[in-house]
Order: structure tokens, then sequence, then C-alpha cells
């Protein structure tokens, strides 16, 4: 089921290949990959007392920070320049996760839970989305092998919350409001500031310059599949059956916030 860094076809990397836009969009996203350790400290700080998944949180960092490593392999292929030491450490002085917390900043597991849930359907959509849209060979199979353990860990965090929601029993407008609440937090100020340090950005930083940079690069690679698998994902994820008619009602609603972000980047 995993893989190693020395399982990508590193010698089939072809610069005539190279787009400069996912160059820029993949040195932004090899910084939060990285972050995955701190990631994982804090949904283990969360669940301290749930061995089973925080066992299942250490696996996911690591192979989180596995993506990034190949990323910023890649990157450095495809950009001899790419300083990544200096562009990580200026990401790592703004960018902080509350590591020692001892309850979840969504209020309760259920919702943490379905947070992370949310997160996977836009790695999951976003990777294959780059994935369909890429010609480098290695850059579409670093794409593949990626989407493929995010969908695998919507899996691992969706089956915890199976089993969370038996307890905690979050009504339905809670459980909406959290998984739309991060689904408008996917542009915030993580990922546009990923994209300021990644790309050696003299200028001042200006959270929405590069949100709109970033937005308006990684969402043109999108194509309604890839809108529509998440949001179907993410229907699961809160707990709604998707061809159901509110369930239909709801996917649409949450496919014009994902257009709108689209449309403002």
């Amino acid at each position: 089921m995993g893989w190693a860094l020395q399982d990508i076809p590193w010698e089939r990397f072809d610069p005539t290949c190279v787009r400069p836009e996912l160059v820029s969009i993949a040195k932004a996203a090899c910084l939060v990959e990285h972050n995955g350790g701190d990631y994982g400290a804090y949904l283990r700080s969360v669940f301290h007392d749930d061995p089973q998944f925080c066992a299942v949180a250490q696996v996911w960092s690591e192979e989180e920070t596995k993506h990034g490593e190949a990323l910023r392999r890649w990157s450095e292929m495809a950009d001899p320049t790419f300083d990544f030491a200096t562009a990580f450490r200026r990401f790592r002085e703004r960018i902080r996760l509350p590591v020692d917390a001892d309850r979840s900043v969504r209020g309760s597991r259920c919702s943490e839970l379905i947070a992370r849930c949310v997160v996977e359907v836009g790695t999951s959509s976003y990777y294959s989305a780059l994935r369909d849209s890429a010609e480098e060979p290695v850059f579409r199979e670093i794409c593949r092998r990626i989407a493929s353990d995010e969908f695998r860990h919507y899996k691992m965090f969706y089956d915890t919350l199976r089993r969370y929601r038996e307890h905690e029993r979050p009504v339905l407008l809670r459980r909406l409001w959290v998984a739309v609440q991060r689904l408008i937090e996917a542009e915030d100020d993580e990922l546009a500031y990923a994209f300021y340090c990644a790309n050696a950005v003299t200028q001042p930083y200006r959270r929405s310059t590069y949100k709109k940079a970033h937005g308006r690069l990684a969402f043109a690679h999108y194509r309604p599949r890839h809108v529509e698998l998440g949001v179907a994902m993410m229907l699961k994820a809160i707990g709604i059956k998707p061809q159901s008619w509110y369930g239909r009602l709801i996917g649409n609603s949450l496919s014009r916030i994902i257009g709108l972000r689209d449309a403002m980047a």
C-alpha cells in the first residue's frame, strides 16, 4: 500500500514538459505537506486517550511529510534555484499549530474529524486535478500517488468519524456548519503564505494578493468531475446521502461555494 521516494521514476523527468505555473504551486504545496509532523502532533494531542486513532494519525503525518519530500525533490529538479530551507523556515515562522492542545479547535472530536475529511476531500481532488492536467511524467506520477494516498486518508478519518458519531451525535446543522467553515478556510493564510514563501517573493506579503495568485493557478486545473466527486465525499462525511433530494440541494450549494471561490481567485 505504501510507497517510498525511490519508487518514483525520477529518471523519466522531462524538463521540456515543465510548466512554470505547476512549479509555482508545487513549491507551495511542498511547504504545506512538509508541515505534516505538526498536524500529526496536534491530532495525537487532541485524541491523546485514543491509541487506535493516535496510531492512524502518526502514519498519516508521516505520509503527508513524504508527499512534501517528493514535491520538494521535483520542484528542485524543475527549478534548481528553489531554496527550500529558506522558504520553509520563513513559512514556519508564521504558520504555527497548537500542537499541545488537549481539545479540538473545532469544539469536539466529531467536528475535528469532519474538518479533516473536508481537507482530505480537497487534497485528493486537488492532486487528481493536477495529475490530469500535467504533462511532465514524473510530476504526474507524484500527483497520482499523492491523490491515491489522500483518498485513503479520507477513509481513515471517515471510519474514525463514524466511531465517534455513535457517541457524540452532533446535529446535522452543526455538521454542515463545520464542513462549510473548513471549506471556506481552505483558502486561508496557510496556502497564500506558502505560495508567497515558496516563490521567493521580495515585496511585502499581502494575503489577498497571494490568495488570488495561488487560486488563479490552482483552480485552473479543476474539471467538473473533480468537483462533483469532492462534493459527494463531503456530503458523505456530513452524513447526507448525495442521491437524496436534500443531498442534491446541499451539494449544489457546496458546488456554488467552490465555484465562487474559483471565480474570486
